[in-house]
């Protein structure tokens, strides 16, 4: 199953899957990543001094070597129930606790916007002797982001350069996360390598990049309001699919949702940037940008069944499914039947109610940020219309939007790309 990486681009699967790795519960053996796919690496380019300055630069990660630096009130829909613990007592529900950090998110950018001046014009970190190193780790990203996410790619190159280059660093980190658990060394991770990555995590943020990739979001952090909470809670969704192969309720495959892809709308937005003119919320723009990763997940799950079935995994509501008289066999089965079609018709209404709350703040954001985003939306829900004409058979077929439907979205991206943000209507939520 894969997860959506950024607002537009989704990368593979599994955890993710949307942009991976290891073995041991002490140091991880780096001999183990000498078969890594080569496909998965980047090219390297000749740059003389390149070698002397930063350690090797993959999508994969070595997590061996110690790091080292340079020097309230939600707008979305009901979607989940309040939880009752084991002492009677009422727990918060998984879309509550979603919404905290999207306060504490929408507060961080409030802040920093009322205190600094516009992000577009800020520079390079000035490090003596960095700033040739960072551009090339900007590009690295780059290229890395058009290798893997090519529409997005060049959605992004209609951003100003700083929002460019920021949002590629986003990209790669993301996509270097989900190798860990989905990538040719997946059966190999432990919780005490998503440890040791999340603590690299702290040392970026920290400014203490480990290589010239770290380097690029160590950069980014210091230009732009991007908090560290959503980037622990995808690493947080890759420990959940270490140990989790089900999933109750709906409560439960939300907090999943989120953590693997509401996440990248919560890092995006800060470096998006939101229209100057927009009379929405800081938070509804934040909300919708949850939405848009939490449907975009949704339809991951409901196009990538039969790949999870053949892997003993089942990203669908246990609750939901018993109600409609199906069950875990039938998932391993892979029979089309009108309980199945049924069941299939609920979770796509589902996932295309989150994409219609997304819609709401895509105008919201910053104009040169709309079109890639709106490219997004618009084929990814398409991908819910190609299950139907599947006649709902996603056990056996996979989903796509061919190129032509593709290349046919995006002129109507764009066009939308162009409706500018509300100077007079209310907010879309009330915080």
């Amino acid at each position: 199953m894969t997860i959506a990486l950024l607002w537009v681009a989704i990368p593979s699967t599994e955890v993710s899957n949307s942009f991976g790795f290891f073995h041991s519960v002490g140091a991880l053996d780096s001999a183990k990543f000498g078969s890594v796919d080569r496909s998965l690496m980047f090219k390297k380019r000749a740059k003389k001094g390149m070698n002397q300055k930063w350690k090797s630069s993959t999508v994969n990660v070595d997590l061996t070597n110690p790091c080292i630096g340079l020097g309230s009130g939600s707008n979305l829909p009901v979607i989940s129930s309040m939880v009752a613990s084991s002492a009677g007592e009422m727990a918060v529900s998984s879309e509550e606790k979603v919404y905290n950090v999207v306060l504490k998110q929408a507060a961080l950018v409030k802040k920093q916007l009322r205190s600094s001046e516009n992000l577009d014009a800020k520079t390079d970190i000035a490090v003596p002797g960095t700033s040739s190193l960072l551009s090339e780790a900007y590009d690295r990203c780059g290229e890395v982001c058009a290798e893997y996410a090519k529409t997005f790619y060049l959605g992004t190159l209609l951003m100003t350069p700083e929002r460019r280059r920021a949002i590629w660093a986003i990209y790669v980190w993301c996509r270097r996360t989900d190798e860990l658990v989905d990538g040719p060394n997946a059966s190999h991770i432990t919780p005490t390598a998503l440890d040791r990555w999340e603590a690299r995590l702290d040392d970026v943020f920290q400014g203490r990049p480990f290589d010239m990739l770290d380097a690029a979001l160590s950069d980014t952090v210091t230009k732009f309001p991007v908090d560290i909470q959503p980037f622990k809670d995808m690493i947080e969704g890759m420990r959940m699919d270490l140990k989790k192969s089900r999933y109750n309720n709906f409560d439960e495959l939300y907090l999943y949702c989120y953590y693997v892809a509401g996440t990248v709308g919560l890092m995006s937005v800060p470096v998006m940037g939101i229209a100057p003119e927009s009379q929405a919320s800081t938070e509804s723009v934040y909300n919708a940008a949850l939405a848009l990763g939490i449907a975009n997940q949704l339809t991951n799950i409901l196009r990538d069944v039969g790949e999870d079935a053949r892997r003993g995994r089942i990203y669908l509501p246990q609750d939901e499914l018993a109600q409609a008289g199906l069950s875990d066999e039938d998932i391993f089965a892979g029979e089309v039947t009108n309980k199945w079609r049924n069941f299939m018709k609920n979770q796509i209404k589902r996932a295309r109610m989150f994409f219609n709350e997304a819609e709401k703040g895509v105008t919201e954001l910053s104009a040169a940020s709309r079109w890639p985003v709106w490219a997004s939306l618009l084929l990814y829900k398409q991908i819910l219309d190609e299950i139907e004409a599947n006649d709902y058979n996603n056990f056996t077929e996979r989903a796509y939007v061919n190129k032509a439907k593709k290349l046919a979205f995006l002129p109507i991206a764009y066009a939308r790309s162009f409706v500018g943000s509300s100077r007079v209507s209310p907010p879309l939520a009330n915080p």
